[in-house]
């Protein structure tokens, strides 16, 4: 069985070589490194292309996350923190023991099951420590960069309250954003 695999990798290579050498007798370096270089720069290229991107951008019904405790979920995307609704509290109220920021920070984000636009208030709760085991959420989509302090999600939002100390985040649908 060996000698048999042996002498098939013999004739591939003998007919390889051939094969190769046909070709460098038939082009040079230069028209080959041309062509070359040309197929590696079409090939850079086609990302840039334009495409259609009118799929892309639409959620699927089997896409769309229907848990509130899920990161993923439609009203979490410009959150950052705990969810509440994982800490003793809800969806857009702070658990018992502890107090909604008076300040806070607003995301748009897009509804999948109308396809509209909403204004998302996210309140921090303060005054109690973080439960160990919340679910932690980082979405950042359309977020600003720290100058814009109302669009901004880094921030320890109690710092406006007596008690400073961070326990979780709630999420408002406060309103339809403006087209």
């Amino acid at each position: 069985m060996a000698n048999l695999l042996d002498a098939l990798l013999n004739i591939i290579d003998k007919n390889s070589e051939k094969g190769v050498r046909n070709v460098a007798r038939q082009h040079g370096r230069r028209s080959f490194l041309a062509k070359a270089s040309t197929l590696f720069a079409g090939a850079m290229m086609a990302p840039i292309l334009p495409f259609d991107r009118s799929l892309g951008g639409a959620a699927m019904a089997s896409d769309i996350v229907t848990d509130e405790n899920d990161c993923a979920y439609w009203k979490h995307c410009a959150l950052d923190g705990n969810l509440c609704s994982t800490s003793g509290g809800s969806l857009t109220s702070c658990p018992p023991g502890s107090e909604a920021s008076q300040v806070a920070w607003v995301g748009t984000c897009r509804n999948p099951n109308d396809g509209k636009d909403y204004l998302v208030s996210y309140n921090d709760c303060c005054g109690r420590a973080s439960v160990p085991s919340a679910t932690f959420c980082f979405r950042s989509e359309g977020e600003r960069p720290g100058y814009r302090m109302g669009l901004h999600n880094d921030i320890n939002w109690c710092m406006a309250n007596t008690n400073k100390g961070y326990h979780c985040t709630v999420s408002v649908v406060v309103g339809l954003a403006d087209a």
